[in-house]
């Protein structure tokens, strides 16, 4: 497996790991608004494309993870998600392997923190702490639960306060 930089002729491919990856999600035949959402990213200012990798195999795109900008408390961190990989390939380490690569790509770009919505049984493995813990408001009530944060060697504890995605999450 290879992990890389996404590029410009993996947009279809991407898109077609984030319809499988969410496909259980969603009545059939609606498509996942992961997909649009990466659309969407991709073209609003808060897109990143040295941390919009995907996993390769045989040479063909299995999996996808990003991370955007993203503000707290004003200041600039960084916001994970989506991450996909289809599910007849899940537990085959393409996740980790992807999360490995996205979080040691932003600790080396001096980034001090990178925040996500989701389950709590699988992201502490990578760092990732309850939010709250650490002073950070998702400022949505709903998503205090699920909302954790991984810090970076960057990463200092006045970095506290309402933490705000790029404007396409509220756009969903």
């Amino acid at each position: 497996m290879l992990i890389r930089r996404e590029h410009p002729t993996d947009v279809d491919a991407i898109a077609a790991v984030h319809r499988s990856a969410f496909a259980d999600q969603y009545p059939p035949r609606t498509e996942p608004m992961e997909v649009g959402l990466v659309d969407t990213l991709r073209a609003s200012d808060a897109w990143l494309p040295t941390l919009s990798l995907v996993a390769e195999t045989d040479g063909a795109v299995v999996g996808h993870v990003c991370l955007t900008r993203a503000t707290l408390d004003g200041r600039p961190v960084l916001a994970l998600g989506p991450i996909g990989v289809p599910t007849e390939r899940h537990g085959a380490g393409i996740g980790s392997a992807l999360m490995h690569a996205v979080l040691g790509a932003a600790d080396a770009l001096d980034e001090p923190l990178v925040a996500l919505l989701g389950h709590l049984d699988y992201y502490p493995r990578f760092g990732f702490v309850p939010a709250a813990t650490l002073s950070i408001d998702p400022g949505v009530p709903d998503w205090v639960e699920h909302f954790q944060v991984r810090t970076l060697e960057a990463y200092t504890p006045e970095l506290v306060g309402e933490f705000r995605y790029p404007q396409p999450f509220y756009d969903l």
